[in-house]
């Protein structure tokens, strides 16, 4: 691995958990698919929420995270005031937890509500309790981004940027800035996506 001495991944995916000792990347479903619909809880403001309801006509983001990862507690600083930017300019996020609560308790729906408080989240947070969703979409690990355009077709699929827990790489969003950019600019998203990578999803047993 090209991001990571030995001893910081044993940290790592020890946090992660220990059941997993390799990182796990994104499947990469093919552009151009559609996203799956959904209508989930909403831990944090109650009710549930529609993919429909959700969406905009001028792109969508759907990103598989959770509260205790720490690929996910990584990007977090970059990715809130990313996500307020490009929310002004109408593109929608949805943020997705589909761990198993039940032996992750950090993940749990009340930590969930925590979370976004305690962190700004400007985009909705939805538990995915019976992982129906995240199956769905094929998702993988957390992080997982997904960018649909404004027909919910997928654009784009993969990393944050390149920087990683331990790296020296500096945080900036830089993929997701881009297909985001594009997509507003009316241009093709580059196809040339690497995948995100990180803790596995907690599958239920």
């Amino acid at each position: 691995v090209v991001y990571f001495g030995q001893v910081v991944l044993d940290e790592i995916h020890g946090r992660c958990g220990r059941e997993q000792m390799s990182l796990t990347p994104s499947t990469m479903i093919p552009l151009g698919s559609r996203a799956p619909d959904f209508n989930l809880p909403d831990p944090v403001n109650g009710g549930t929420k529609s993919l429909q309801a959700l969406k905009s006509d001028k792109g969508t983001v759907i990103m598989f995270i959770c509260n205790h990862c720490p690929y996910v507690k990584h990007i977090r600083p970059a990715l809130v005031p990313l996500a307020r930017k490009y929310m002004e300019k109408g593109i929608a996020f949805v943020a997705i937890n589909a761990n198993d609560a039940a032996n992750y308790p950090d993940d749990s729906p009340e930590r969930m509500k925590e979370t976004a408080l305690e962190y700004g989240y400007p985009f909705a947070y939805l538990y995915d309790e019976t992982q129906e969703v995240a199956r769905a979409y094929h998702a993988a690990c957390t992080p997982d981004l997904y960018l649909f355009d404004g027909e919910l077709k997928l654009v784009y699929r993969g990393q944050f940027d390149d920087s990683r827990p331990g790296s020296d790489i500096p945080l900036t969003g830089q993929d997701l800035a881009s297909a985001l950019d594009s997509l507003l600019e009316g241009k093709p998203v580059g196809q040339d996506q690497r995948p995100s990578t990180g803790c596995n999803i907690k599958w239920k047993p």
